[in-house]
């Protein structure tokens, strides 16, 4: 990174510039919080996003939940095509093979720590927004800390074998417990009220291909704007690996987009492990680019699948795969590929237009700005 002051991306000329990290004292704390009291937020450029707010604000309760009914259909109905989600789009991205094993051959992986502690952190940061706003203290997220990993061990019995004794357990927790103070100094969860929680969505578009993905939180302010948080206890990427980690958050927002109707207002990561935000405000055209790249990127893989070609792609990465002793480049041999079934024929579904009308959640929107 740059040694420039890191500021949120608040304007489109500022997005020009791309993501930037925004470091953990560039954040409202608690105290600082509490005295600004929310901001004003500026309305985004696209016109689906202007009509979402005034949607929201005159459909009342009754109209929201509708709406919000409608789009849970729209979820739960089943499609019969292809489909792809963000984890395994960024898998074929740094390998073939490896999305080949995971998804085609699906071979197990064995747990590791720091996946593990991933998952129950962000186990621990979804229950701490039950608690009351007045509840959700560092304290009150470590008391989470027990119970949620004797349920995940308890789901998953392999977990169990990461650690030799009790010592290393306990280790390993603390350093869960870390991360979980350092998220305090980076936002006051008081002032949030999240819309959804490790919320599910899919969406059908025009090429026939189902994009779907978990998505960690989901602020909506009283003006109807939206920002997609992404909880990462890694740490921040450097800049010229920001697009990577950014293309996560742009297929959340695509979904969102198709589904709602609106163009989230902000992409939000925040990383745990080195206590950064990185923050990016999308505009239509990097929506619509994102939406050519996912079905550019399915068309690869289904020449893959239909060819068998599933070479795999050597870099840094490599260092912390699990599948080594299978893959050419470290002298192992791929498993014969399985039989796939005949691909069901692609799912005709109508052009959708570009703004289409919104369909607002109902949800208590967020005391905090989106843009704080």
């Amino acid at each position: 990174m740059s040694e420039a002051p890191r500021q949120t991306l608040a304007d489109g000329a500022a997005r020009a510039h791309g993501a930037m990290c925004v470091a953990a004292t560039a954040e409202v704390s608690p105290s600082a919080g509490s005295a600004a009291g929310p901001a004003e937020v500026a309305q985004p450029a696209s016109t689906s996003a202007a009509i979402s707010a005034s949607s929201a604000t005159a459909a009342g309760p009754a109209g929201a939940a509708q709406a919000a009914d409608a789009v849970a259909a729209e979820d739960a109905a089943e499609h019969s095509g292809p489909s792809l989600s963000p984890s395994r789009a960024a898998d074929f991205m740094t390998c073939p093979l490896l999305y080949r094993f995971r998804t085609i051959d699906r071979i197990p992986e064995p747990p590791s720590p720091a996946a593990a502690r991933g998952t129950l952190v962000h186990a621990v940061l979804e229950r701490l927004f039950d608690e009351p706003a007045s509840g959700r203290t560092p304290a009150a997220a470590r008391t989470l800390l027990d119970p949620q990993w004797e349920r995940l061990a308890a789901d998953e019995p392999r977990l169990g074998e990461l650690f030799e004794d009790e010592t290393e357990r306990r280790a390993w927790l603390d350093e869960a417990a870390t991360m979980l103070d350092r998220y305090f100094t980076l936002e006051d969860p008081t002032r949030i009220e999240p819309s959804h929680r490790e919320m599910s969505r899919r969406k059908l578009l025009a090429s026939g291909l189902t994009l779907r993905g978990y998505i960690d939180r989901l602020d909506i302010a009283r003006t109807g704007e939206i920002r997609i948080v992404d909880y990462k206890t890694g740490t921040a990427p450097r800049e010229e690996y920001e697009a990577r980690a950014l293309f996560q958050m742009k297929f959340y927002a695509v979904v969102l987009w198709r589904t709602m109707g609106t163009i989230p207002r902000m992409l939000q990561l925040i990383y745990l492990g080195n206590g950064e935000i990185v923050r990016y405000a999308p505009d239509e055209a990097d929506l619509l680019a994102t939406e050519r790249k996912i079905n550019a990127l399915w068309q690869a893989i289904d020449r893959a699948r239909t060819s068998g070609d599933w070479r795999p792609r050597q870099s840094r990465l490599c260092e912390w795969c699990s599948y080594q002793a299978l893959c050419p480049v470290f002298g192992g041999t791929p498993p014969p590929l399985p039989a796939l079934p005949m691909p069901a024929p692609p799912v005709q579904a109508a052009p959708v237009q570009a703004a289409p009308v919104p369909v607002p959640f109902a949800a208590t929107p967020p005391d905090e700005p989106v843009t704080g």
